[in-house]
């Protein structure tokens, strides 16, 4: 069977709670089950991750760079977007599609947020609409049709 690594950096893990009017009042949890049901649907496992952790996304990569049993990633590095250049470095590693997920768009928010490490390896980068962003990386990763 197929399989996506959805992964998401710091502070994801206060969806719902940390500031909803930029990120919306929807939970992380709530919205990996919605994934996980669409994902099942069209026959594909999704495995979700999140960690606060740089080094532990990178370590993460790694390992499945080496055991190989993913078809795509969808990733929200969050802050790590603007400044790691070591997750760059990691995804690179890859040549299966890589969809970048912004809950919010970085570019109307501070400057700082503009710049996007992982837009230099990102097939699709879906960004500003929420929950939806993770949505439509999943359609865009289905409509591949991977095999």
């Amino acid at each position: 069977m197929k399989r996506i690594l959805v992964l998401n950096g710091p502070n994801l893990n206060l969806l719902g709670r940390r500031e909803p009017e930029i990120y919306g009042s929807e939970t992380l949890d709530s919205i990996n089950q919605e994934l996980r049901d669409i994902a099942k649907q069209h026959n594909y496992i999704l495995d979700t991750i999140q960690t606060n952790s740089e080094s532990k996304i990178i370590t993460i990569l790694q390992g499945a760079f080496l055991n190989k049993k993913y078809t795509a990633i969808v990733i929200n590095a969050a802050a790590y977007t603007h400044t790691s250049i070591a997750i760059l470095d990691s995804l690179k590693l890859f040549s299966i599609p890589i969809v970048e997920v912004h809950l919010s768009d970085p570019l109307k928010r501070e400057e700082f947020r503009h710049f996007s490490y992982i837009s230099e390896v990102a097939y699709k980068i879906f960004k500003g609409e929420g929950k939806t962003s993770y949505i439509k990386a999943i359609h865009a990763i289905i409509n591949l049709q991977i095999q």
